[in-house]
């Protein structure tokens, strides 16, 4: 699985992977990737847990890495937290880590990573009549069935993720209203052995 190429994109490594390995931090971090900066009180409100459990995970996400403090935000005691990173970038050979807690980790990660994409896309299928129609215009849900070898998907996915790395020097400017954060999911994977 693959994210951006670029200098803000963190490499997950087995030690790594053992701090993020859990759904509450990986939601975490996916907030304060999407949303901004925010406190502990905050990430409870909009996840629907509580404060004492958002700062525990706070916490461990700071420690190992990938999330620090945003001292321009807080005010007083409030202590509000921001991702370090942009994206992460996952290696396959953490699947075959001699150390089973290692490869435990990352089929946990891989299938809440799964379980945040599909729950993205279901929210937005809920929502998307509040939407203005030119965004219920431009959205896309496909997919399609190729019979390829494993060298020509791995030329495929390489060039898809090539094609939207092109559209991040194209960002719209965050204060025009017509703009919204924009989802792309892709998935590449055989559906039988024959």
């Amino acid at each position: 699985m693959n994210e951006p190429h670029d200098s803000h994109v963190r490499n997950l490594d087995a030690r790594s992977l053992r701090g993020l390995a859990h759904p509450l931090r990986i939601q975490l971090l996916d907030a304060l990737r999407s949303g901004g900066p925010a406190t502990a009180s905050q990430l409870a409100e909009k996840l629907g847990e509580s404060s004492g459990a958002t700062s525990y995970h706070l916490r461990q996400l700071a420690i190992h890495g990938f999330i620090q403090d945003a001292p321009e935000r807080g005010k007083g005691r409030e202590r509000w937290w921001k991702a370090v990173h942009k994206g992460l970038r996952f290696d396959d050979a953490l699947l075959m880590d001699a150390s089973p807690d290692v490869r435990g980790a990352a089929d946990m990660y891989l299938h809440e990573v799964a379980t945040t994409q599909t729950r993205d896309l279901s929210t937005w299928l809920g929502n998307r009549q509040a939407w203005p129609e030119e965004w219920n215009r431009t959205w896309d849900m496909s997919s399609a069935t190729l019979r390829l070898t494993p060298e020509l998907t791995k030329e495929l996915v390489e060039k898809l993720h090539a094609l939207v790395d092109t559209y991040r020097d194209r960002a719209a400017d965050e204060d025009d209203a017509n703009t919204a954060q924009v989802r792309i999911h892709t998935h590449a994977f055989p559906l039988t052995m024959e």
